[in-house]
């Protein structure tokens, strides 16, 4: 799997239409023929930059990934001189909005999210490659806000219980949607959101009981 997608406009084409068509169908119902369709290249381009639709769907992954990661950099998260709250913060910051995007970029988010629903064999890559970087970063950046002496489970709870308040936004956008869209309902809104789950989660882990880590 490349870095990143290459100048040739055929093949740039042909990777936006896999993104949005495996996005909507998933993986095994989205077919060459549709994408190459959509695209307006012949169906031996997919065999010719990607060699079988395999391929191509790992490739639409980690340009997916690569797009999303342009747009919402992690900047201020990675930044190791910044105080551990700040890093959070903008860790949150970055992960809603790009959770919440509703421009093109949301069949990145829709393929994404379809792909851990519903795993091949592409997302080993992607967590090698994007995500397990990111968790780490957080495993190193927890025990600065809840302090030493803690087992790595359950620094991985805490990751996970604030990764977690995220994704409920997304993955019950449908219901927030009839109940509370306000929450939601601009990118000024996803800030406010966002800061919220930044003091609600750093309020919890700055009083986690120091007195029984396990």
């Amino acid at each position: 799997m490349s870095d990143s997608p290459s100048n040739d406009p055929s093949r740039d084409r042909l990777l936006m239409a896999a993104v949005e068509i495996f996005a909507e169908r998933g993986f095994r119902d989205a077919t060459v023929r549709e994408i190459c369709a959509k695209a307006e290249v012949n169906h031996a381009s997919v065999n010719y930059y990607f060699g079988g639709k395999e391929k191509l769907y790992a490739e639409s992954l980690n340009f997916a990934f690569l797009q999303a990661n342009e747009r919402y950099p992690l900047s201020n998260t990675l930044n190791s001189s910044l105080p551990a709250e700040q890093r959070l913060t903008d860790f949150i910051q970055v992960f809603l909005h790009k959770l919440m995007d509703d421009t093109a970029l949301g069949h990145h988010a829709k393929l994404i999210t379809r792909e851990i629903a519903d795993p091949t064999s592409a997302l080993d890559e992607i967590i090698r490659s994007t995500m397990a970087p990111q968790f780490a970063m957080l495993k190193e950046l927890m025990p600065r806000l809840i302090g030493p002496g803690w087992s790595e489970r359950d620094i991985y709870r805490c990751i996970l219980s604030v990764v977690g308040q995220c994704l409920m936004y997304k993955h019950s956008r449908s219901v927030i949607d009839r109940l509370c869209p306000e929450v939601i309902a601009s990118s000024e809104e996803v800030n406010r959101t966002a800061e919220h789950i930044a003091r609600f989660s750093l309020s919890a882990l700055t009083n986690l009981d120091k007195q029984s880590p396990a």
